[in-house]
């Protein structure tokens, strides 16, 4: 049984209760000395030698296989480096090369907006024809026909925290010849995932969320191990090519998931990402799969019990929920500032709802109710009326 939470691996500011791990983890303790070591005893004093000696060009493929076995991915399956939209035109490009002849991307109005902003840019790009399929999200079983090449979907959706069934749905997509592509955004340290048993081509995701990696921290991808050597890289980076030191003047990939490499990896980031991971090792995911329902359930218990003009927006069944509860208000915005204001932070997404993550390795129960006492107040006695909490934020 998984000892949870473990808040003494992490750094939590006095008096705030944390409920936006959804969107930027909190700090973990190790991650501000392990940048100071790699900044001054690395960088420092080793200089471009740190890339050998320190084993900087190792750093990708170990964090890949550490966030490997958070997702049921096998060693060396795991590629991490870029941002999480490159990654998505990294999967979506190669995929669409897997089915030439196949002109439809399906995926739903529920994904989050940088998903399909990047496919619409990729089909721009192509100019050969090709659809974007959004359909409402529980209408995407009946949505996969023999006319897709790949489905594209989030497994937890952002704003309400509904979650696909990945292996049904993969099992669908493969029934009519599509590629399946799994955005696990949202479940990455958040959900029991089993990419490989659920047989999809290929999974992206990113790693600030609830894996703590700080923020702009690399995304990762991971890509089937029968079809590597097959696959056409979009962006066919030098660090993705077979011998990027040999200097060929052609691009000629390597024969693993490391293909998928683009740039330089950003050290500092994998470096802060590694010891944020360190906070994982020995953590059941059944088991905290099991304290986030528990803390998501006592928390829609509470609010619809003393806030009653909140209305739920997340699935009931927790089965059918990721590790978040997401409740709609017409002044949501303006109640979320002010809760933010007392230390409960969660955010804000148009057009009226309030998201609240949970994440079992630094919340508790005791924060659960001491997060609703404050909202009641909130929202009883109307304090997101003043006018700073009014004012629009550029990040909401």
């Amino acid at each position: 049984m998984t000892n949870l939470p473990r808040k003494e691996l992490f750094h939590l500011p006095e008096g705030v209760i944390y409920l936006d791990g959804n969107s930027l983890g909190v700090l973990p303790k190790g991650a501000v000395e392990r940048m100071h070591q790699v900044m001054t005893a690395e960088w420092g004093q080793q200089l471009i030698r740190a890339w050998n000696t320190a084993e900087w060009m190792a750093l990708p493929a170990k964090v890949g296989d550490r966030i490997g076995r958070l997702i049921g991915a096998p060693a060396g399956t795991v590629a991490t480096g870029d941002t999480l939209s490159i990654k998505v035109y990294q999967a979506l490009a190669a995929a669409l090369k897997m089915r030439p002849d196949r002109r439809v991307i399906l995926s739903d109005a529920g994904n989050f907006p940088s998903d399909l902003y990047m496919a619409q840019g990729l089909i721009g790009t192509i100019d050969k024809g090709y659809e974007l399929r959004t359909p409402a999200p529980e209408e995407v079983a009946e949505a996969i026909t023999e006319d897709v090449a790949v489905v594209m979907l989030t497994q937890v959706d952002y704003r309400s925290g509904r979650m696909h069934d990945m292996k049904a749905i993969t099992e669908r997509a493969h029934a009519v010849g599509a590629v399946m592509i799994w955005d696990l955004a949202h479940s990455a340290g958040a959900v029991p995932v089993d990419v490989a048993g659920s047989g999809a081509e290929f999974a992206v995701g990113c790693t600030y969320k609830y894996l703590n990696g700080g923020p702009g921290a690399p995304a990762f991808i991971y890509a089937r191990p029968d079809i590597v050597e097959t696959i056409e890289p979009a962006l066919s980076g030098w660090l993705g090519h077979a011998a990027p030191f040999a200097m060929e003047p052609g691009y000629r990939p390597a024969m693993s998931t490391e293909r998928m490499r683009v740039g330089t990896p950003p050290i500092l980031q994998l470096a802060a990402l590694d010891v944020a991971l360190d906070a994982w090792e020995g953590v059941d995911m059944a088991d905290l799969r099991a304290a986030s329902v528990a803390l998501c359930e006592r928390f829609i218990t509470e609010v619809e019990a003393r806030c009653p003009m909140l209305t739920l927006a997340s699935p009931r069944d927790a089965a059918q929920r990721g590790s978040q509860v997401s409740f709609a208000f017409a002044e949501g915005y303006a109640a979320m500032q002010a809760l933010i204001d007392r230390g409960v932070i969660g955010d804000f997404r148009a057009p009226d709802i309030m998201r609240f993550g949970f994440t079992p390795l630094y919340i508790d129960e005791a924060d659960v109710v001491a997060a609703v006492d404050v909202m009641e107040e909130i929202l009883r006695d109307e304090v997101w009326r003043e006018a700073k909490y009014q004012v629009r934020s550029r990040v909401t």
